[in-house]
């Protein structure tokens, strides 16, 4: 496979990280995952907005070669030179340049770049259950995805373990928060419903564009701390990411109500929307 680093393309086999690489020494990054569809980069204006925002909030100064014009060109050129132009799942890695113990000798930033082919997505709904194991950690930096990742790899693992889908994490207070790899998100009329960023929830990619599709489309969308409790008034529960909105159809010992007609045709509506 070929990848980018630094805005150098390289066979993998030839990428070599120095042990004192920060991003290995201390987490001191973060990453996108992004989806490539039929050659066209999804929800692009979301994921630079996260980009941005997650460097200021680790003071990392971005390159020049990566910008919000030129990224879009590079990874349609990289998933090119690996044949996955059709689908692929693409992931951008940022870390902070230099040696250095905890104080940093730089804020300038380097790269990674991939782009390997993926499944074809998925609609079926989705059967999850309560996270046991951890919660969330609210703090300035939970919004964006950072390269140290325990709390999702353990829920991760936990999932795999009771044969579920997916989990939904809650917040130290017991919160509604998000799930392993989505946010969460549910529906009561005309307004969508999903947990504050004040849980530690990740601010997603179609989180962010859900908002601004309700604001085109007269649409409410309320967010805040909510236990578990009120999903039981949801007309429908739903898991949404880069790849998508998904109903969820079971959480834990319960079936919940098939979604209304409304419901799906909302998901099915915003679906389409990113293609």
């Amino acid at each position: 496979m070929l990848l980018l680093i630094n805005g150098q393309l390289l066979q993998e086999k030839k990428v070599f990280l120095h042990l004192n690489n920060r991003a290995f020494q201390y987490g001191d990054g973060f990453f996108e995952t992004i989806l490539l569809e039929k050659g066209q980069v999804r929800l692009w204006a979301e994921h630079w907005a996260r980009i941005e925002e997650a460097a200021a909030a680790l003071y990392l100064s971005l390159p020049a070669g990566l910008s919000e014009r030129e990224l879009p060109q590079q990874i349609l050129a990289l998933a090119q030179q690996n044949q996955c132009t059709d689908l692929a799942r693409v992931k951008l890695k940022i870390w902070r340049a230099g040696e250095g113990l905890y104080t940093p000798q730089t804020d300038t930033a380097e790269w990674l770049l991939t782009a390997q082919p993926t499944s074809p997505l998925t609609q079926t709904p989705l059967r999850v259950g309560i996270c046991r194991t951890v919660h969330t950690i609210p703090s300035r930096f939970s919004f964006f995805k950072g390269i140290n990742s325990p709390v999702y790899v353990l829920a991760s693992r936990e999932k795999t373990k009771r044969g579920l889908d997916d989990l939904i994490l809650l917040d130290p207070k017991d919160n509604l928060a998000e799930l392993t790899s989505s946010n969460l998100f549910w529906m009561k009329g005309n307004v969508l419903f999903t947990p504050s960023l004040e849980t530690g929830c990740v601010h997603g990619v179609m989180r962010r564009y859900l908002f601004e599709w309700a604001a085109e489309n007269n649409w409410e969308v309320r967010e805040g701390l909510f236990r578990l409790e009120e999903l039981q008034k949801a007309e429908a529960l739903m898991a949404g990411n880069v790849t998508g909105l998904r109903i969820i159809e079971y959480v834990e010992d319960q079936i919940l109500p098939s979604a209304t007609a409304a419901a799906r045709q909302l998901v099915e509506q915003i679906n389409l929307t990113l293609v």
